[in-house]
């Protein structure tokens, strides 16, 4: 099996936290589809016969486009092989028309970034929408037929408290949703964050703030009845995210689009720059092959497995890091369960640092 990621780079704006790539217009996207489609023709055998189980079209922000280009763009790459189809969506985008348009086309499962339920929070990071907002396109959203909900919240946002990360946390929780994907603020270089805080206007969360954050979010979570199955993502179970698994246990993956990366079939990842206008002129002449070496292909497999509660085999740990991994075990930052290695749900924040001394 194998997965299909389409990045749709355009915004309404861009959000004060966002790094990912991006243009804050759409003046270019009927001619971004047809790239697109072009793309695809060209590249689909570098998954070779594998049959295509899920696509997922991200960003940016996928829910800009209009029915038709979403139609247009579902029936060239979806077929009746795919199990799950998500699309991301920003809570204002969310109208009947448009949702009846994307059930049309074969979505199934819709992740939707609401940040904060906190009108305040939300305007300190430029989001458009308002907490009332998110709520009722969850409502709409539901009501329309769509049974896999996901939504996005982010801890340690300008001037969030313990009290008002609760509040978000558990009050989205209550709307019946079957998947969330909650992320530490991280302030990223060249973000406007970035720049408010060099300026003195925003400080970041303490490590405490953030520790008492990630312990409430575990905690309710856990009362939902939802598990923790990788570092950011939990779900009600059942509703795991098919197409983000891929990325962590080595599924290949097609990436269409400048920002899209990929991983063929043979292990050869890939990637498009970043560049809409260059794109849509020549899109092959910004595909390009990762240099990878096998110690780097080691590298990938234990950062992605070990992101996950599932963890790393044993047997995948290299030689030259199991003194490591051993005093790991004993210092109970790592854990084992059955014949996996894994990071404990307590020790996730930390993670990097303790995969980065697992390395090869």
């Amino acid at each position: 099996m194998a997965g299909i990621y389409l990045h749709i780079p355009f915004c309404h704006a861009k959000c004060a936290y966002c790094d990912f790539y991006s243009i804050g217009q759409s003046k270019h996207s009927a001619e971004y589809v047809d790239a697109v489609i072009e793309e695809y023709r060209r590249r689909r055998c570098e998954l070779g016969e594998e049959p295509v189980t899920t696509l997922y079209f991200g960003g940016g922000t996928p829910s800009i486009l209009s029915e038709q280009e979403i139609s247009t763009l579902a029936s060239e790459l979806s077929t009746p092989e795919v199990e799950e189809f998500t699309i991301e969506v920003n809570p204002d985008d969310v109208t009947p028309l448009k949702v009846n348009a994307w059930l049309k086309a074969g979505v199934n499962r819709v992740s939707m970034g609401v940040q904060s339920l906190v009108d305040k929070e939300l305007n300190a990071v430029n989001r458009r929408h308002s907490a009332s907002e998110a709520l009722a396109a969850i409502d709409l959203l539901q009501k329309s037929g769509i049974k896999n909900i996901s939504c996005d919240l982010i801890y340690g946002l300008p001037g969030q408290t313990l009290d008002s990360w609760k509040f978000s946390l558990e009050n989205l929780l209550n709307k019946g949703i079957q998947h969330l994907s909650a992320y530490n603020l991280t302030i990223e270089k060249g973000t406007l964050l970035a720049l408010r805080l060099k300026k003195g206007l925003i400080e970041e969360a303490s490590d405490e703030l953030v520790e008492q954050m990630y312990a409430a979010l575990c905690t309710a979570t856990r009362d939902a009845g939802f598990n923790h199955y990788e570092i950011s993502n939990f779900a009600i179970p059942g509703y795991e995210s098919r197409h983000n698994s891929s990325y962590w246990d080595g599924t290949p993956y097609l990436g269409l689009g400048p920002g899209a990366h990929s991983l063929d079939i043979n292990g050869v990842r890939r990637f498009v720059e970043p560049d809409v206008k260059r794109y849509i002129a020549n899109a092959p002449s910004l595909l390009h092959v990762d240099a990878e070496d096998d110690i780097d292909r080691i590298n990938d497999r234990i950062f992605t497995a070990l992101r996950t509660s599932a963890g790393i085999a044993s047997n995948e740990i290299p030689k030259e890091s199991i003194a490591v991994v051993k005093s790991f075990l004993n210092k109970g930052l790592l854990v084992r369960a059955g014949e996996k290695i894994r990071i404990p749900e307590e020790h996730f924040l930390i993670s990097d640092s303790i995969i980065r001394e697992i390395f090869v």
